[in-house]
């Protein structure tokens, strides 16, 4: 099997109120999510983060289920951004929790930790 993409190709983030977690994940990155019809058990909301399927990167959603609650200190996801402090501040603004602000990663670029108004713990990075 050829490994010609990238390991990660869809995510989810698990939320105890989609309103308010769908509140701020669109006022941090500025774009909006789209909801998804409900599942056939009728138990689980979920929200689409805006995907394009022509350009790197993977998906995914936030996720409403009796089965899968939020919280931190497991795994973390990276989000793209131009300039993850500005995004950091935006997370701030929203009722979230800037962990910490952004730090240089050397060649790399640049992160910042969150955490969003459901308790996840999530990565913002950029180039610059």
């Amino acid at each position: 099997m050829s490994q010609n993409f990238n390991p990660v190709g869809w995510f989810e983030l698990y939320v105890d109120d989609m309103a308010r977690a769908k509140k701020f994940y669109e006022a941090v990155f500025q774009r909006p999510l789209a909801d998804l019809p409900a599942s056939q058990s009728g138990d689980t909301q979920m929200a689409l983060f805006a995907m394009d399927m022509s350009v790197p990167g993977c998906a995914g959603a936030l996720v409403k289920s009796p089965r899968n609650k939020p919280g931190g200190g497991g795994t973390m996801i990276y989000f793209t951004c131009l300039d993850c402090a500005v995004e950091a501040a935006r997370a701030a603004a929203a009722g979230g929790t800037v962990c910490q602000p952004r730090v240089s990663i050397g060649e790399y670029g640049f992160i910042a930790i969150v955490q969003d108004t459901e308790g996840n713990t999530i990565g913002l990075h950029s180039r610059q």
